[in-house]
């Protein structure tokens, strides 16, 4: 059953693709964070391998309410890496296992692109797809994903 929620049939599909594209993002995010957390070594190890399990657990439950949303909007929620790496913006880097600085750095320019996507999206939905929930919605994972750009942020200061 379609929702009747005042959102037209198009505008709901826009908002569906757009969500799936930030699950995607959010997905191949979460697994570099795994990947990090898994190889960290160094002077500073037990502080990045807490900081980077503490950001993939955060993740973890922000693609479910991305995943949830859609469902909300009446929609299929992708869930292959194939569709997922379809769709990400973000870079993954096969064989490449980073020093700790080059973590950080990396880590904190995935973040990056995804505030400045999450900011054109949240936009889009309030403005364009007259679908204020899900621009609210976004506007709270953005700040997330500012204040974990935040924190890594410090570490390279």
């Amino acid at each position: 059953m379609k929702p009747q929620i005042g959102i037209t049939e198009a505008h709901l599909k826009n908002s569906i693709a757009i969500l799936s594209s930030i699950l995607a993002n959010e997905m191949t995010l979460y697994v570099k964070l795994r990947k990090f957390h898994w190889n960290v070594s160094g002077e500073s190890f037990m502080e990045l391998h807490k900081l980077f399990e503490g950001q993939y657990k955060q993740l973890e439950e922000s693609i479910d309410e991305i995943a949830e949303r859609v469902s909300k909007l009446g929609g299929k929620t992708i869930g292959t890496m194939k569709e997922f790496s379809d769709l990400t913006i973000i870079r993954e880097s096969p064989n490449h296992y980073p020093a700790q600085k080059d973590m950080l750095r990396e880590l904190l320019q995935d973040h990056e692109i995804i505030i400045l996507h999450l900011r054109k999206d949240v936009d889009i939905s309030f403005e364009e797809n007259m679908d204020a929930g899900t621009a609210d919605f976004l506007t709270g994972l953005m700040e997330a994903h500012e204040t974990m750009s935040w924190i890594l942020r410090r570490y390279l200061d």
